[in-house]
């Protein structure tokens, strides 16, 4: 797990200066070494946080012979690689999984990616071409930009912003994405004009010239294709695998522990599996009148349960808001969700104690655990109406009427139209879980976990996006997922492993009350920055409207329409306004 960055240039030698800059951005992500590689054009830099391998020799940039790399990630199977390319005639230097990429790009080309399993994102130049490629579920980030004479690309949008001459305006496509989908902006867009980022499952080919082709290695079809005559214990098998597979490392690897089934789920499967000396950590905040603000009752029954080392944060509100500016500092992107200042709290507290971590995200995504899914059971049509109905922050005129300028036609709907439209999947559920799936999942909890763990130099890895599991329950039968108020095939493989309270109690979201409600210097702070702000994106009177009322307009899933526009322009002021 690291940050790297690099320059094609087209017009003379790479920027060494500009590279240097973005690594230093991205200090936070790799505290543990860094380093830079130019060649005429071609330029690479990289930040280290240790996990495989811990000596200098997987140091990146890494080369062999025409061969240099720049990765973020882990491969979980690196030692099953290893051995099957030794078998080959390929030797190594190192125990690095960075050294089996290369290795294994040497002999397999861009089909390696469809033999790797684990969370991925790396830049390889072969002495003629540039390949950048992303895994299949976009756990790992890639962003993109064209400046004058040049292409970089790196581990977060701010590391492209330090390397200067990026367009920082305002992308309107992605603003109506942005307020359509609780600041979900898909791939290839951002929010700024001048940064885009490589999809998942994506083999990006750059060109001596610079031109460009991309390779889409991994789509699984969301139909009936198994003939699976026990889909809980299936899911159960997959998932232990999943989990075992992320405890590949050099170093004691710990789970953040909400107390859901979940994350409950892969406590429970480790210690199943004769792990000892499990470390959990869980994080709670203040209540705010009746919201409750933790679900210690929960996580520590699981604790108790596996013999954990637990460990219990407790957060009151100062330290919540003084911790705010900071979260949105770690913000590749502007993202709304409560969740960023909770996971940038806890992974600040867990670093202290591990550098690496199991998280359940994803689950809800992949095993229909959101309360939109079942109305698409009996969905007319295709589904999108309906899913549109319940899952949109607001339709195309809510969001017309909150810009100042808004695209000629309905942008966000047409996205959805084009993902439910597409072959691959039968029925409106299925339509719905993967656009869920293969673009919302990726660019909010996927994004938020890589953003605010990797602020502190924590590596989070996540089981449930394991690309085998997300394949078998893309062909799971809705019904079965959608059972028992979501995700019944998973509390059915959970059935005496995780207790049944954790199993039976009602749906839970991270609870971070005070910005559920905005008052106070969190109000104070939204305010101040939409207040001062003059760069007209949205209307003076839908502005007015709310810090008149702040916690009146909320969104069709109960979200605060003034803690959007306001997270919006705080991202802004600290990303764009104070560059050089």
């Amino acid at each position: 797990m690291c940050g790297f960055g690099i320059e094609v240039r087209r017009d003379g030698r790479a920027d060494r200066d500009a590279l240097e800059r973005m690594g230093a951005s991205m200090a936070a992500r790799g505290p543990d070494g860094s380093g830079v590689w130019v060649d005429r054009g071609v330029g690479m830099v990289h930040r280290r946080l240790a996990i495989i391998e811990l000596s200098e020799l997987g140091a990146q940039p890494m080369r062999d012979g025409e061969l240099t790399i720049v990765f973020n990630g882990c491969i979980y199977n690196h030692h099953e690689l290893r051995a099957e390319l030794r078998a080959l005639g390929h030797s190594f230097a190192s125990l690095s999984d960075t050294e089996v990429l290369l290795k294994g790009w040497r002999e397999w080309g861009s089909e390696l990616p469809r033999r790797l399993h684990g969370m991925f994102a790396f830049a390889l130049h072969d002495g003629a071409r540039t390949f950048l490629v992303r895994d299949r579920l976009g756990v790992k980030p890639l962003y993109l930009a064209d400046v004058p004479g040049a292409l970089r690309a790196a581990s977060t949008l701010p590391a492209l912003l330090a390397g200067g001459g990026v367009d920082t305006r305002v992308d309107p496509v992605a603003l109506h994405h942005y307020l359509s989908w609780h600041s979900v902006v898909p791939a290839p867009r951002t929010i700024l004009r001048g940064v885009t980022k490589v999809p998942p499952a994506t083999v990006l080919v750059i060109e001596a010239d610079g031109r460009r082709s991309s390779t889409v290695y991994w789509d699984p079809p969301f139909e009936r294709r198994l003939d699976v005559d026990d889909w809980p214990g299936a899911m159960r098998e997959a998932l232990q695998l999943a989990v075992r597979r992320r405890m590949v490392a050099d170093v004691p690897v710990g789970i953040l522990l909400s107390g859901g089934l979940d994350s409950s789920l892969i406590v429970a499967l480790l210690a199943r599996a004769g792990q000892t000396g499990l470390a959990t950590f869980s994080i709670g905040f203040e209540d705010v009148g009746e919201l409750s603000g933790d679900e210690f009752a929960f996580s520590d029954l699981v604790a108790r349960e596996f013999g954990t080392d637990h460990h219990q944060l407790r957060i009151d509100r100062r330290r919540l808001v003084e911790a705010l500016p900071q979260a949105i500092e770690a913000m590749s992107e502007p993202m709304v969700s409560h969740d960023c200042v909770a996971f940038w709290l806890l992974s600040e507290a867990v670093r202290r104690e591990r550098k690496v971590v199991q998280s359940g995200q994803g689950a809800d995504e992949v095993l229909g655990g959101y309360d939109w899914y079942p109305p698409l059971l009996d969905a007319p049509g295709d589904g999108l109406s309906t899913y549109a109905a319940s899952f949109f922050d607001r339709d195309d005129a809510g969001v017309r009427a909150l810009l100042a300028d808004a695209p000629d036609e309905d942008v966000s709907l047409a996205f959805a139209r084009s993902w439910f439209s597409r072959g691959g999947a039968t029925t409106p559920v299925d339509r719905a879980l993967r656009l869920d799936t293969e673009v919302m999942l990726v660019d909010d909890p996927v994004k938020r976990v890589d953003n605010m763990t990797m602020a502190h130099g924590l590596e989070a890895r996540t089981p449930f996006l394991d690309h085998e599991l997300v394949e078998l329950a893309a062909a799971c039968p809705p019904e079965l997922k959608l059972a028992d108020g979501g995700k019944g095939v998973l509390k059915d493989a959970a059935r005496g492993v995780v207790p049944d309270a954790v199993i039976d109690r009602p749906k839970g979201y991270f609870p971070v009350p005070a910005l559920t409600h905005l008052e106070g210097p969190v109000l104070a702070m939204v305010t101040d920055a939409l207040r001062s702000s003059d760069r007209g994106l949205f209307r003076r009177e839908a502005v007015d409207a709310m810090l008149a009322d702040p916690n009146a307009d909320r969104t069709n899933l109960d979200g605060s329409s003034l803690w959007q526009l306001g997270l919006l322009e705080l991202w802004l002021q600290r990303h764009v306004d104070q560059l050089p």
